[in-house]
């Protein structure tokens, strides 16, 4: 007899959804929307505590009987902030994930989206509301979120480390986290209706970061069809690449840094390392890594991956000049608001306001002395130029000509970054620039900030962040289609949508998503002539 409607895997128990994984069976619990069921805190690895701290993840301990899966699993060890959208427990043993799936029988093989979490490679979780894939279940995907180590725990690099691991590598913890998580899926998500063989990827910020890297990954090979990066695919070229969320290490920056980090803390040796508790080593001060020439005053988070010759063999440059990233379909884009850039309403509050100097933020230009100092400091001998083609004589000017800078450093390091990634791929790509500016949930103007679209990707525009209109509703509507378009079939298009096209150097147009859905102009010639050359002058990535 064919399951009843609702029943994941054929099985419900007491009336809740139930579904075999490799390690044991779990219980869910149903969604709002009761055709939708949520299994939360599912184990995709062993606890790694003890000697497994700083180890890659080991399988997941088996367990008898059917598992309850209807709590999110600790979050991992991190500095508590308003970011992560939640308040629970810390816990090492935090590698955990969740799924929503809208699968009424196990054959159904719905696409796979699996969903990575921002947050600086030092904070985050799968469990942010943000992160809620209920509508996107109802829209036919099964979504799946997750935790990975962070801070020290996730990249922590010591010569002592890498001389444990077969591999001789350290530090790329919670990226290897990310790899347990995508070979689980491939293991069992067919159980929860899932297709192994259409598995997206997609995240913002490091998660974009972590999608870069895994990209590039050849522990990746196969694992994933598909790629979303929201914000920070970059140029190699660019400097921001050294310290937004892109940024990457190298092996002996990395182990030189964390021994200094080790000893800092009390520990000489990784067993000493291993018997500190948790909570002694997470620092509230968000160490930086000031050892990177940025071009100005912004500094990388100190702990996020390391290019260490085996899950990350090369930098940027050298993968995409010998082709060595994997072949997939990709999605990548920008936000207005961002890298530097703010609305104009903003400007005048940031110039008279205190700065909080965080890994990875940027530098935001409100006055002309700021304006002049940053162009000399960044651009050096093509400052004039750069001046001219961005110039300002009042403060109000200074602040507007930055963020006009800033949004064409974002976009024109994208598209030169197009050429590169679709040289040696065959898989489609598709950029975007997201100009919609959101509801403030501190009551600030609206903008289209960092991290702004992702309550529209996953099509969750209630009233926990602000005051949302029919307008925003009809953006994400659209915006969620394009995104389960893409996790489907590699392309966003779709019945009833304005037209995506894809990417095409020759065309050097952008698609807006926004109020306006369109293809827009990257920038002028003249200016992107400027960005080019200038990228041309930086050590590449």
């Amino acid at each position: 007899m064919a399951p009843a409607a609702g029943d994941r895997g054929g099985e419900e128990h007491m009336g809740r959804p139930t579904a075999h994984t490799e390690a044991g069976s779990v219980e869910g619990v149903h969604c709002r929307d009761r055709s939708i069921a949520l299994f939360r805190g599912i184990p995709y690895a062993a606890p790694p505590v003890g000697e497994l701290r700083w180890k890659p993840p080991q399988p997941p301990v088996a367990w008898d009987g059917v598992r309850p899966a209807d709590r999110f699993g600790p979050m991992c060890p991190q500095v508590p902030t308003a970011g992560t959208g939640v308040d629970m427990p810390m816990s090492e043993d935090c590698l955990s994930l969740n799924i929503w799936t809208g699968a009424a029988y196990r054959e159904e093989r719905r696409p796979v989206l699996v969903w990575i979490y921002g947050g600086g490679f030092r904070e985050g979780t799968g469990a942010n509301p943000r992160y809620d894939g209920e509508n996107l279940a109802r829209s036919g995907l099964t979504v799946v979120t997750f935790n990975y180590r962070l801070g020290a725990f996730g990249f922590l690099a010591t010569p002592e480390l890498s001389a444990e691991s077969d591999n001789r590598s350290s530090g790329n913890y919670g990226l290897l986290d990310c790899l347990a998580v995508l070979r689980w899926v491939r293991d069992n998500i067919g159980h929860f209706g899932g297709d192994p063989d259409r598995v997206t990827i997609a995240g913002q910020s490091a998660g974009a970061g972590m999608v870069n890297f895994l990209a590039m990954s050849p522990l990746a090979k196969g694992l994933f069809r598909r790629a979303v990066a929201q914000s920070h695919a970059r140029h190699p070229g660019d400097p921001e690449l050294r310290y937004l969320s892109t940024s990457y290490r190298t092996s002996t920056a990395a182990e030189t840094a964390g021994d200094r980090y080790a000893r800092a803390h009390g520990a000489s040796t990784a067993d000493e390392l291993r018997s500190l508790h948790w909570r002694k080593l997470i620092d509230g001060n968000h160490p930086v890594d000031v050892s990177v020439d940025t071009g100005g005053p912004a500094s990388p988070p100190l702990f996020r991956p390391v290019v260490d010759g085996w899950a990350l063999p090369a930098g940027y440059d050298e993968t995409y000049t010998k082709g060595l990233q994997n072949d997939v379909d990709y999605l990548a884009g920008n936000n207005l608001d961002e890298a530097g850039a703010v609305p104009e309403a903003m400007a005048a509050a940031l110039r008279v306001g205190r700065r909080r100097t965080r890994p990875g933020a940027p530098a935001v230009t409100t006055t002309v002395e700021q304006h002049v100092t940053a162009a000399r400091r960044k651009f050096g001998p093509l400052a004039d130029e750069f001046l001219r083609l961005y110039p300002a004589a009042t403060d109000h000017e200074a602040a507007r000509a930055g963020s006009e800078a800033a949004r064409d450093n974002s976009r024109i390091s994208t598209y030169l970054w197009g050429s590169d990634w679709t040289r040696r791929v065959a898989g489609t790509l598709h950029t975007y620039f997201w100009t919609h500016r959101t509801p403030a949930g501190d009551g600030g103007p609206r903008r289209a900030g960092h991290g702004s679209e992702i309550d529209y990707v996953f099509g969750n525009t209630t009233a926990h962040i602000g005051t949302w209109t029919e307008a925003d509703r009809e953006i994400a509507r659209v915006v969620s289609a394009y995104w389960a378009n893409f996790a489907a079939t590699g392309d966003p298009n779709g019945h009833g949508l304005p037209h995506w096209p894809a990417y095409s150097a020759d065309a050097r147009t952008v698609m807006e998503l926004g109020a306006r859905c369109r293809p827009v102009p990257v920038s002028d010639p003249v200016r992107t002539d400027f960005w080019t050359r200038f990228f041309r002058t930086q050590q590449a990535w």
